[in-house]
């Protein structure tokens, strides 16, 4: 594991919306609650959560779909790719899925979340695992660990 390469670009399949990363990632995770995977059609949806003054929509209009508009699930409004996460009130990050950057080859899950709810199968190589999400005082620890870690 390691940093990306900034900035980097990254789109949605039908290549409509696009997005820029500028800052390097606090976390990278897997979850693997139930919705995550319905919504990815996959075991687990893979996610980086970026500083949000260090991402940007740079082409097309992405709109808020799924369960809960609280959610913040942004979608490509053609393809209906899920592309990123800004959850109801929480200002400082974004959830982006790092498979639609151009360059994923830095890219590992540091934590996997929800494992309560895994399939039986699935395995990530991430370091930490919880089984919903990591208690809120853990957080601190956690992005230092994984801060060293992407060094």
């Amino acid at each position: 594991m390691g940093r990306p390469k900034l900035p980097l670009d990254g789109a949605c399949r039908c290549g409509r919306v696009k997005i820029r990363i500028s800052a390097p990632p606090m976390l990278t995770m897997a979850c693997h609650c139930s919705g995550c995977q319905r919504m990815s059609g996959s075991a687990y949806s893979l996610s980086a959560a970026i500083p949000a003054e260090g991402f940007a929509v740079i082409e097309g209009e992405p709109v808020i779909a799924g369960a809960s508009a609280e959610a913040g699930h942004h979608f490509c409004p053609d393809c209906m790719t899920w592309m990123f996460t800004r959850p109801a009130g929480i200002d400082f990050f974004v959830n982006i899925r790092p498979t639609l950057l151009d360059d994923t080859a830095w890219y590992s899950p540091f934590i996997e979340t929800y494992a309560s709810e895994k399939l039986p199968w699935a395995t990530t190589p991430a370091a930490h695992s919880y089984a919903k999400f990591p208690p809120m005082e853990d957080y601190e620890t956690l992005l230092g660990a994984y801060a060293a870690s992407a060094a």
